[in-house]
């Protein structure tokens, strides 16, 4: 006979559910409370190999008998391992495994010792060993709880025993120094952290509590979720370290108590130990009716052992679980071994039963106000299916991995030993632990399981949300599944209408510390407070923010603006002084009108060249200051209109030397009228120099003089076209930038001189005793000029846009006007309404009659 024993070694299990590949729906009974209260009592399966065939009726003989389930949710798992193997023809072919069901409590390696001696005398002669005082070789699963796996590794190490855990994987059993003979049965939880975060970010949850053991196991997911919780902004509202010794946990019950009722957060995470201090707490929160959505993991699946409590819709559980395929037969399975004993309602209590759960057939939710024996009948009429937990897949595996270890070895003993050895090669543990260290199999179900722990993958996630119904019923339902191998933003996958059957609606109950900032509104980070805690301020001025929670606002671009709520950009309207725009129109029209009544004064003035009142005043000077104020008019013209080089050129240049044509020209006629006044003096001999026409030069050596400034501005920095886009809200402004600022002062400034200049030799002249005396025209002509240009400076200065060039073609109409109306308009008078004084006889009377009053 083959031996080879492998003892189950259970401690403190909790009852779990597992993950499937699509949603389902589990129900569960609660578990009857046992003679120790919340701990459950420990078991140990003894596993051999023998070539004799293993008759059927063993398997029900073998089970468990005590009512208690978690007896039996290991047990049961494990029998249906070892009898698909029996059944298997090509899995150790001709070899057969048997196991035995052990049920005590073991604390400590002395009482273990006892238990290995005990079963060894006990089944000496069942196991036909060979008497040569050699050691067989066994194999140990332990788990789930870390300390105990731990504590019998360094008792199994001293026989070279291969040991198997179940349970959440720890990386300290990974180390092969220390447990040289340990294998882990779990996959990896290192991206649990990152699952968790994930959710939270998908949910809107930015403020949770955390609550883990302070142990090794502990600390590092606190790391870890430290880690992603910076990454991902999810804030910690409060972190309990909680310790692993009893009294000092108790020394400390109150604080933590407290700080979990005062915490303004919704959703607890809760990671460590279902057997230490941490269930402690998380019990006495419980029964204090502290009511939190609790996220954890698939070990803290439970309905508390004492107490019967009912978790609404708005409290309930999330949790981790690993995912795994479904095993079929199972139900089948275990129903043939007694089908009056192991009923729906009975493997309910396990946490295997569940049931397809479309929400158009569904009506569970309908259990919530009815009685217990109601919620029973209900359960009766359900079509059931059956899959096993976490730890039970593990102990599957387990079972098969050794199976196919123990094959390999088998066939190679075969190959390279004499039969005649065989008995004694095959209690060699060395040789086992070879083949057991780089197994890697494919399961029943397809998944691949590799020994390998250095090569152990991250596990794959189920999401479930659990809610608990009164009279001890629960529901767990499948709500979504996390894959870390996915690409960023598609490892998370959310069953949206599972959430809304199980919960009522598609959105979960809030947790976050500051209401989101919505769109037009940045964050403000309260002093001493965590990130996720913030108050709400709207932007600035032309600054935007398009998402929630934005920490800085954004500028809009130069050619853009923020809209009323300032969460989007708008482009701006361009815009500039058209024609078609109602203050251009006006401004054209204006400038038509003057530009023809000026053509139509100079058309009189030609007409009429031949009067003594267009004589007597310089007929050359009056056409040439005719003629420039007619361009003068036309000038503002360039100042309307889509702007561009040529014409932002053209506006500076033009008007500043036609208007120096302009006041050159009044300036010489004023001089004239002085020449002329003097000549007429007795006495004077200066006549030569109105007769040579010295006046007429003023005219040119002023305009070269404004020539050579304009010349000068045009070489150094000249005119160009600019885009004001601040002056006006929502406007881009397309205007003449001037160009040199000194230039441009200097032909304004040049200009100025020569219009005071005129102004004061007219104000000296306005008393002379001539006949068609003109000085005093002149003179209120330079003053209004003056007066126009002096006021234009502050206003143009304190406008922008398109009115600030208003002011500008306003000003040379309102300067050009004063100069045709009160020099051009008096003469136009007598000329066309009162002839009979522009007569020489007129002349002379009036000439006469002021040489009297001189």
């Amino acid at each position: 006979m083959l031996t080879l024993h492998f003892f189950l070694w259970l401690v403190n299990i909790p009852l779990l559910m597992s993950n499937l590949t699509h949603p389902k729906c589990f129900w569960r009974m609660k578990q009857n409370e046992d003679k120790h209260g919340a701990v459950v009592s420990g078991c140990v399966f003894y596993l051999l190999a023998a070539q004799n065939k293993v008759e059927k009726k063993y398997l029900p003989t073998i089970l468990p008998t005590d009512t208690h389930t978690s007896n039996h949710q290991f047990a049961l798992p494990l029998a249906f391992a070892v009898n698909e193997i029996n059944r298997n023809q090509y899995l150790l072919p001709n070899v057969s495994l048997i196991f035995y069901f052990f049920t005590d409590l073991f604390h400590d390696k002395q009482a273990f010792q006892k238990f290995i001696y005990i079963t060894t005398k006990r089944n000496r002669p069942l196991l036909n060993y060979i008497c040569n005082h050699k050691t067989k070789c066994r194999v140990m699963i332990t788990g789930p709880m870390l300390t105990p796996s731990m504590s019998l590794a360094q008792l199994f190490e001293l026989y070279r025993y291969p040991q198997l855990t179940y349970g959440p994987f720890h990386p300290i059993l990974s180390d092969r120094e220390l447990f040289p003979s340990l294998y882990q049965m779990a996959p990896k939880d290192t991206a649990l952290a990152l699952a968790m975060v994930s959710l939270m970010i998908r949910i809107n949850w930015n403020w949770v509590g955390l609550a883990i053991s302070d142990d090794d196991q502990g600390l590092q997911f606190l790391s870890d979720l430290r880690g992603e919780s910076e990454i991902q902004r999810v804030c910690l509202a409060f972190v309990m370290v909680i310790p692993i010794n009893m009294d000092l946990y108790m020394s400390r019950a109150e604080v933590y108590n407290k700080q979990i009722e005062t915490s303004s957060t919704n959703v607890v995470i809760i990671y460590g130990d279902t057997d230490g201090t941490l269930a402690v707490c998380f019990r006495m929160w419980v029964s204090q009716g502290i009511k939190r959505i609790w996220v954890t993991t698939s070990q803290w699946d439970v309905t508390t052992s004492k107490r019967d409590f009912t978790v609404d819709s708005l409290h309930g559980a999330l949790a981790f679980a690993h995912h795994h395929a479904e095993i079929s037969g199972f139900k089948n399975f275990v129903q043939t071994l007694n089908s009056s004993k192991y009923t729906d309602l009975f493997l309910a209590g396990l946490g295997w039963m569940y049931f397809s759960c479309e929400a158009s057939t569904s009506n569970c939710k309908t259990l919530e106000n009815c009685s217990f024996n109601a919620s029973l009948e209900w359960l009766k009429l359900q079509s059931f299916d059956m899959a096993f937990s976490d730890d039970a897949y593990d102990i599957y595996n387990a079972v098969y991995a050794m199976a196919h270890a123990l094959h390999k070895m088998l066939l190679q003993q075969v190959e390279n030993q004499p039969i005649k050895t065989l008995r004694e090669v095959d209690s060699d543990c060395s040789q086992l632990h070879l083949f057991l260290k780089k197994m890697h199999f494919v399961n029943p179900v397809g998944d691949v399981i590799n020994m390998n722990q250095k090569e152990k993958l991250q596990a794959d996630y189920g999401i479930y949300y659990i809610s608990n119904f009164p009279h001890g019923v629960g529901l767990k339902v499948k709500i979504g599944e996390f894959k870390p191998y996915f690409p960023h933003g598609q490892q998370l996958h959310l069953y949206e209408d599972m959430i809304e059957w199980a919960t009522g609606s598609r959105q979960m109950p809030s947790a976050v510390c500051s209401a989101d900032c919505p769109p037009g509104f940045r964050k403000i980070h309260q002093e001493r407070m965590a990130a996720c805690c913030f108050d709400c301020t709207p932007c600035p001025a032309n600054e935007i923010s398009n998402e929630t929670d934005m920490d800085q606002c954004m500028k809009c671009p130069e050619d853009q603006y923020a809209n009323a709520e300032q969460n989007h950009c708008l482009y701006k309207d361009v815009t500039f002084l058209a024609f078609d725009d109602p203050l251009g129109m006006t401004l054209s029209c204006m400038t038509l009108c003057l530009s023809a009544f000026t053509v139509l004064v100079l058309g009189i003035f030609v007409k009429h060249q031949d009067t003594p009142i267009v004589k007597a005043n310089n007929l050359t000077l009056s056409y040439i200051l005719l003629i420039s104020l007619i361009f003068c008019f036309l000038c503002s013209l360039l100042f309307i209109g889509h702007p561009n080089s040529v014409t932002c050129i053209l506006q500076q240049i033009t008007y500043g030397i036609l208007f120096t044509v302009a006041v050159s020209t009044v300036l010489a006629k004023t001089i004239t009228v002085v020449l002329a006044f003097k000549v007429t003096t007795p006495g004077r001999r200066i006549k030569w120099l109105l007769v040579s026409g010295v006046p007429n030069y003023i005219i040119p050596i002023c305009t070269t003089i404004q020539i050579i400034l304009c010349a000068t501005w045009l070489g150094t920095s000249p005119p160009s076209v600019d885009i004001d886009a601040h002056s006006e809200h929502g406007h881009i402004i397309i205007v003449c930038k001037k160009g040199s600022v000194t230039a441009f002062y200097s032909v304004l400034g040049y200009l100025g001189s020569l219009a005071l200049g005129s102004f004061t030799v007219a104000f000296l002249a306005r008393n002379l005793p001539d006949t068609f005396n003109e000085a005093k025209f002149l003179t209120f002509s330079m003053l209004l000029f003056c007066s126009v240009w002096v006021t234009f400076l502050p206003v143009y200065h304190s406008t922008k846009g398109k009115v600030m060039v208003a002011v500008e073609v306003f000003s040379i109409l309102a300067s050009s006007t004063g100069l045709l109306g009160c020099v051009f308009v008096p003469k136009c008078y007598i000329i066309l309404l009162r002839p009979e004084r522009n007569t020489l006889q007129k002349l002379r009377e009036r000439s006469s009659s002021r040489t009297h009053i001189s």
